[in-house]
């Protein structure tokens, strides 16, 4: 996940607490309450906020209590559930000061000009059409150097996210291709913490773990690399005819030298070095600074009173780099801007907002197909709509929140964390997979009990380790008895542990990329192809008895 020893305790010595007074359908009570509670807040409640901008943390916080509730009824009190619940906020300690760090990465990285800077170049060399499968690709490689799926979303993701954006392609499919490669390589490097914890949890060696994943993990991400090769050759973007545009937009903003990036190779380099996570964020937020001053003084001038006073806005709350838009509304004329607002359908133009998926010149061209003026007024309203439009994308590219920006998540992991706590002090996460595993009478339904244990403690727990960890310990023998592999195992455990995690809002994984990258988990999820369909590869090669490794005879 975050990088190797980045938790404050280890994973593997987690202790799973059973609680025999507990029944199976007494542990799923508060998680059919909070699947219900969110489930309803989805679907039947306009803009999500049932109670208000934290509602996700409420309805946490409320499973929490009723699974209290529970626990108390069971014998189980209070000391214990708080003791699980200090012990899962103690767990996540590194990585919320990780999110503070990003989020302050993000607000330096931008008023230094770095992300701008990369969104400058990359358009300059990364084509629309292939630019989805050229995002997988460099994401695991950067994660395969790194380790971490965290730092490769907190640099080249940032990076790739705004290129895309600024290209006009859906951001859901580019953080969905981030992510994919991401996790790709996070789950095949021997840097990474969970491909060193699997096999720790199932007993066999590193690797050996790494070499039978690629089994199915190649396979799959095979077909991620032709899904959205399909994609890109598809979308239609304005991109190639909007670059010379935005790269002239950009330079009338910020000062973009390739110098600026020096600051993200330092701080891959730092990771690649074993320096602590810690310190290297922190390094590129410092050298960032020290780059705004040197490069951009009059962006920091106009930003705020002083230069000081522009960038601690930067590090703590929100940044947004004003893009003039008055020369394109200037150049219409008064009757261009009476056809417009006949035009329902063309008013988000004018907002600052709504900026997403709305048109290219194409699209508003033949919104004026009936219309009766003139096609050289029509070419000319189609053209100042359409760099109204980028200009809007690259206002809301280039603006950040700080570690302000970064609060909402923090709070959603700590309420999450009481959650599983609670759940974990009461017994429940370790009769939940108890009762999974006694259905387990053949090796494909272990198999399949492993992946729905994963799943459920990803959801449940909220905690990528625990769905590694638990699974781990409870599952270990019953492979043994059935006489599999214990690499069976520790790849079953990253196939369907590690890699859906950041298919859950409220895992620690899902509220880190969604708000580093800036797009919700129900935007990129059917994108994060590599993701979701490796549960299913590992389910299909054990349903088929493909590379099944058996135990050999002593």
């Amino acid at each position: 996940m975050q990088n190797q020893n980045l938790s404050t305790s280890d994973p593997k010595n987690e202790h799973i607490v059973e609680n025999k007074e507990l029944n199976f359908f007494e542990a799923l009570i508060p998680v059919i309450i909070l699947m219900s509670l969110l489930a309803y807040n989805i679907f039947f409640v306009d803009g999500q906020e049932w109670f208000g901008a934290y509602t996700n943390q409420i309805i946490l916080l409320i499973g929490g209590a009723v699974a209290a509730i529970v626990g108390l009824y069971n014998k189980t009190s209070f000391a214990t559930m708080g003791k699980e619940v200090w012990e899962n906020i103690k767990s996540v300690f590194v990585p919320l000061v990780i999110l503070v760090l990003v989020g302050a990465l993000a607000g330096t990285w931008l008023v230094s000009g770095i992300i701008p800077a990369m969104v400058y170049y990359g358009l300059q060399v990364l084509n629309p059409s292939i630019f989805l499968p050229a995002s997988v690709i460099i994401a695991a490689i950067i994660s395969i150097a790194t380790g971490s799926s965290w730092t490769t979303s907190a640099t080249v993701g940032i990076a790739l996210v705004g290129i895309g954006s600024a290209l006009g392609i859906n951001p859901g499919m580019i953080a969905g291709a981030v992510i994919s490669g991401a996790y790709f390589g996070d789950k095949m490097s021997p840097l990474s913490d969970t491909t060193n914890l699997a096999p720790a949890m199932a007993g066999t060696d590193l690797f050996t773990h790494i070499k039978y994943m690629t089994i199915t993990t190649v396979p799959t991400l095979i077909v991620t690399l032709i899904f959205f090769s399909v994609l890109s050759a598809n979308i239609d973007t304005n991109g190639t005819t909007d670059v010379a545009f935005i790269l002239n937009t950009i330079d009338a903003n910020f000062t973009i030298t390739p110098l600026l990036f020096i600051v993200p190779v330092a701080v891959v380099a730092l990771i690649l070095l074993k320096t602590k996570p810690l310190l290297a964020l922190l390094s590129g937020v410092v050298l960032a600074i020290v780059f705004a001053f040197v490069f951009q003084p009059k962006l920091l001038d106009r930003l705020a009173d002083s230069k000081t006073n522009a960038i601690v806005t930067a590090v703590l709350t929100d940044t947004n780099v004003s893009i003039d838009d008055s020369e394109e509304l200037a150049k219409l004329s008064a009757e261009e801007l009476a056809i417009i607002k006949e035009h329902n359908d063309l008013s988000n133009v004018f907002t600052e907002d709504d900026v997403e998926g709305i048109y290219t010149k194409k699209d508003l061209a033949a919104v004026f197909t009936n219309s009766t003026t003139d096609k050289t007024s029509l070419a000319n309203i189609a053209d100042n709509l359409d760099k109204l439009i980028t200009k809007k994308r690259l206002r809301k590219l280039f603006s950040a929140g700080g570690i302000n920006g970064m609060l909402w998540t923090i709070l959603l992991i700590c309420c999450a964390m009481v959650f599983g706590g609670i759940m974990d002090g009461i017994g429940a996460l370790s009769r939940i997979t108890k009762a999974l595993l006694s259905v387990a009478k053949s090796t494909f339904g272990l198999f399949a009990s492993t992946v729905a244990s994963c799943l459920g403690l990803n959801a449940i727990a909220s905690d990528q380790y625990l769905a590694i960890v638990i699974p781990g310990k409870m599952f270990k023998k019953a492979y043994e008895d059935k006489g599999l592999a214990p690499e069976n195992l520790s790849r079953t455990l990253e196939d369907s542990g590690t890699v859906t995690s950041v298919l859950i809002p409220w895992n620690t994984c899902g509220a880190y990329q969604s708000s580093v990258l800036g797009v919700g988990v129900g935007e990129y999820f059917i994108y994060a192809m590599f993701n979701w369909l490796s549960p299913f590869t590992t389910l299909l090669f054990a349903a088929l008895n493909v590379k099944i490794r058996q135990l050999r005879a002593k």
